[in-house]
């Protein structure tokens, strides 16, 4: 756990009313929508969503790994992930290969880092190697996301980025790689064709 300073305005959940009225404009844009109380729901109601056999993409997350959804799909479970697949290759000689493979499964999994209350998502990357599959290259797109993303607008979104988001990012990376983290791409999701994104917002502070 990070003892990083971050504003507090960041990891502040938000009223019913705003978390509603958010769901709503989620929903204006084409993405669908489940609210869940916490993260063993949030684990149960991703793996409900996907078939056995999918090709499964689970994108480097702090969600993901403390939901348990990482692990459902990458330790044995019936899925066939596409991490697994993917990092079973070469780098040097099969970056090709392994873009293809990470970028166009049947279901790629993440999470974002700010949600507006208008209905945009925005993601920010260091490498962008996950953003190409949320844009278009994945056939579905699960984000899990804690409420405590929630922010007025697009302004907010980003401050939030870089005051918050990339503090903590910067300091996992540190421990777990060694070097620092930067905001290299940000991708905005203002409109999804129905059906193709689905968002699981969780009652609960969670990820960065």
């Amino acid at each position: 756990m990070s003892t990083t300073d971050t504003s507090d305005s960041f990891t502040t959940l938000p009223d019913e009313h705003a978390l509603q009225a958010t769901v709503v404009a989620l929903e204006e844009h084409g993405f669908s929508v489940e609210v869940v109380s916490d993260l063993d729901a949030a684990r149960q109601a991703v793996l409900a969503r996907i078939p056995e056999g999918s090709s499964v993409m689970t994108n480097t997350s702090v969600t993901l790994q403390e939901t348990g959804i990482a692990d459902a799909i990458n330790d044995g479970g019936p899925y066939e992930s596409a991490r697994n697949k993917m990092f079973a290759l070469d780098f040097e000689t099969q970056a090709q290969q392994m873009k293809a493979i990470g970028g166009q499964p049947d279901y790629a999994l993440g999470s974002v880092h700010a949600v507006t209350h208008g209905g945009a998502l925005v993601i920010a990357s260091a490498s962008g190697s996950q953003l190409a599959s949320y844009a278009w290259g994945a056939a579905s797109v699960i984000f899990v996301i804690g409420a405590q993303k929630l922010v007025p607008d697009l302004d907010a979104a980003r401050q939030r980025i870089y005051q918050h988001s990339l503090k903590l990012e910067d300091a996992r990376a540190q421990a777990a790689y060694g070097q620092h983290s930067s905001v290299g791409k940000v991708l905005e999701i203002h409109q999804e064709l129905p059906g193709r994104i689905h968002i699981v917002l969780i009652r609960k502070p969670v990820g960065f």
